[in-house]
């Protein structure tokens, strides 16, 4: 009889012990890349801001750890690129969307002839705004396309990022390259 007793208490036991396992775990690294684990997700206070080519702080895309926790896991499942072009007023309305939902994005410019061959390889068209939300691309401005993309991707409705946050300023989509200065001529 007593054995039927302590068989039901290891058996509670290991119930209780799958159910603290089951708990979320949260991976850290820190600046020295000292590895934390915790149940609780990573804060914003902690978090450090990455530095740019230039010293300046930038927001990286998609790691970038002064995000909130879930946007953060978002944002690495269904990284957002946008391409826009001079002078675009649907290009104008796609950024203000993701902005006012609080979507950090990559910018992407289409400016030269160079990348728009880069954007006809890369999506098979050249007409913009163009977002990529992950492996999805989107061609043209559509304010409820776009939203039921962001929603399926679990994008916030509203904006979650914190004060101050501001993505990345936009670069051309094809890196320019700076001609050599011409040779002088000899005498």
């Amino acid at each position: 009889m007593k054995l039927d007793g302590r068989l039901g208490l290891i058996a509670l036991a290991c119930v209780a012990g799958t159910a603290a396992f089951a708990q979320q775990v949260y991976r850290q690294v820190d600046a020295n890349g000292k590895v934390t684990y915790s149940d609780q997700p990573p804060s914003a206070r902690t978090a450090q801001p990455v530095q740019g080519a230039g010293g300046g702080a930038v927001n990286s895309l998609p790691t970038d750890s002064a995000l909130p926790y879930e946007l953060r896991q978002v944002a690495q499942r269904y990284p957002v690129t946008l391409y826009t072009g001079n002078e675009c007023q649907p290009c104008d309305a796609g950024r203000s969307l993701l902005s006012t939902r609080g979507v950090p994005f990559t910018e992407k410019t289409v400016q030269t002839a160079q990348d728009g061959e880069a954007l006809q390889r890369q999506s098979g068209k050249t007409s913009l705004p163009q977002v990529s939300i992950g492996s999805q691309q989107l061609v043209g401005f559509q304010d409820s396309e776009w939203t039921r993309y962001l929603d399926a991707a679990g994008y916030p409705a509203s904006s979650r990022l914190p004060a101050g946050y501001k993505n990345a300023p936009a670069t051309p989509l094809v890196a320019q390259v700076k001609a050599a200065p011409p040779a002088a001529a000899a005498a």
